[in-house]
This record gives structure tokens, C-alpha cells and sequence, in this order.
């Protein structure tokens, strides 16, 4: 009997979230959903930090000794709703979520590497070799400067003038007069990863409401199938590149770091993982 109860009691605890998330996503309810919880410190350890990335600090790892814990909990104070929001289960999965997309952008991991594929987040913090230095000059608001380049830097692997530009408004440095700082400071390298989760950019919606169910669909994203998820997530990212296409190999490892993180927070993923089906936004 306590067995199954025990068996049991995780998903009533998801439906009890979930059913609060659809509550609170009501404008009515937004600024009780909105007050931030505990510090995410109390959820992340830097000993459960450094098992999510077990080789960042590797010799093989061009950014060793980068990306450390202190600057994560740093950057993540400039965002007080960052998993903070919602029931416990929400925060673990929105924290896991956002490890998990970074991880993939920086990850140095392969197929047979020690402890898997996925135990290699973070291992680079600027984009090796690029092909353009990803500047849309079309972009009278966020010029670029000459002989800059926009390429990715950080975890989420910010690109292009266009987002450097408002990064740097909103965090306080030079975007586009001086990108390399994303790569050399370590503290604004994960603020401009949680900028770009945080940050609304429509028609997109902030990968944060996506994941602490304040998403509401519109009827162009109901027609499109961008259902809500850790799928949706991905879309918002790069969905250009990866959604749309059944088994894409980069959206199946986003999704093997998402399920190897949220098991080792003890909570489950959700539904929705991949945009196999979904149309870029």
C-alpha cells in the first residue's frame, strides 16, 4: 500500500502543478505566480551543478574553468523569476530546461564519451571556426561594428547583431561595440543566456513563460502545432534549423540532456519534448 502510494503521489503532485500553472497563466492570478520562491541556489547545488557538467573543467574543454557555479547563481540573481516561479516541480523543470538547451549549444560531448554524450555541457564558450561574422546589415537599429563579429559566444550561443545589440542594452555592456566580452566574462556570459530565455520576442514567446505554463497559443501557433513543452522551447531557439523534421539529431540530444538533468532533480520532463511536427515560428 505505501509502495503504491509512493508510486502515485508523483504524478498527482505534476497534476497539481500543472492545474495551478493553467490558473495562474489567467491575468488574474499574475502577480501571485510571479512572486519568486527560495533562491535557485537552494535547488543547485554546486555539487549537483558539477554532476550536471562533468567534464566542463576538462583539458579537452576550450572553455575550462569558464563557466563556473558562483557566476551561474550571479547571473541568475539579475532574473528573480528564473526558477522561481511556480510549484516546485515547475522550478526543477525550468531550471533543468534551461541547463539542458545550454548544454546543448556548448556541448563537447559524443556518442561513446566517458559518462555518455551527455555529461559534456559547457565545454565551449565561443564558436569554433564560423563561416560569417553573422552580421545582418539590414539592421539599421543594431548596426554593426566594423570588423566585429556577431558569431556565437556564451552559453546559448548568442549570434548576430541583432541580439547582441538589445543583450547589451539590457545587461549594461557594449553588444556591438565589444561581443568578445560574452566570452571573456563569465558572469555576463550566463546573463546574456538567461536574457535570451527570459526575453520575449515576438512573435516567439520567452522560453521561461513556455516552460512555467504562462504560455497561452495563439490561433497561427495552434494551426502551426507549437504545443506547449520543452519542444516548444527548442523552436524558440532554432527551430528554423531543427523543427519540422521527425528524429533531427540535434533536438533528440537537446532532449537527452533535458531527461538526464530532470532525473537527476527528481522530476519528470513533461509532455511535448521534440518539435518533430511543430512549424518555426
Amino acid at each position: 500500500m505505501t509502495s503504491s502510494f509512493s508510486l502515485i503521489l508523483p504524478f498527482f503532485s505534476t497534476l497539481l502543478c500543472f492545474s495551478f500553472a493553467l490558473l495562474f497563466s489567467a491575468p488574474l492570478g499574475a502577480e501571485a505566480w510571479s512572486k519568486p520562491h527560495t533562491p535557485i541556489s537552494s535547488l543547485i547545488t554546486k555539487t549537483l551543478f558539477d554532476s550536471f557538467f562533468l567534464h566542463k573543467d576538462d583539458t579537452a574543454c576550450p572553455a575550462k574553468d569558464f563557466y563556473t557555479y558562483d557566476s551561474f547563481i550571479r547571473a541568475s540573481k539579475s532574473f528573480p523569476a528564473f526558477g522561481t516561479t511556480g510549484c516546485l516541480a515547475t522550478r526543477k523543470r525550468e531550471i533543468a530546461a534551461f541547463l539542458a538547451q545550454i548544454s546543448h549549444e556548448t556541448t563537447g560531448g559524443w556518442a561513446t564519451a566517458p559518462d555518455g554524450p551527455f555529461a559534456w555541457g559547457l565545454c565551449f564558450k565561443e564558436e569554433i571556426s564560423p563561416q560569417t561574422n553573422y552580421c545582418d546589415s539590414t539592421n539599421t537599429q543594431w548596426p554593426c561594428f566594423p570588423g566585429k563579429s556577431y558569431k556565437g559566444r556564451g552559453p546559448i550561443q548568442l549570434s548576430w547583431n541583432y541580439n547582441y545589440g538589445p543583450a547589451g542594452k539590457a545587461l549594461g555592456f557594449d553588444g556591438l561595440g565589444n561581443p568578445e566580452i560574452v566570452a571573456n566574462n563569465s558572469v555576463i556570459a550566463f546573463k546574456t543566456g538567461l536574457w535570451f530565455w527570459m526575453t520575449e520576442q515576438k512573435p516567439k514567446p520567452s522560453c521561461h513563460d513556455v516552460m512555467v505554463g504562462k504560455y497561452v497559443a495563439t490561433e497561427g501557433d495552434i494551426a502551426a502545432n507549437r504545443t506547449s513543452g520543452y519542444g516548444l522551447v527548442t523552436n524558440i531557439i532554432n527551430g528554423g534549423l531543427e523543427c519540422g523534421i521527425p528524429g533531427d539529431a540535434r533536438v533528440n540530444d537537446r532532449i537527452g540532456f533535458f531527461q538526464r538533468y530532470t532525473k537527476l532533480l527528481n522530476v519528470d520532463t513533461g509532455p511535448n519534448l521534440d518539435c518533430a511536427y511543430q512549424k518555426p515560428f
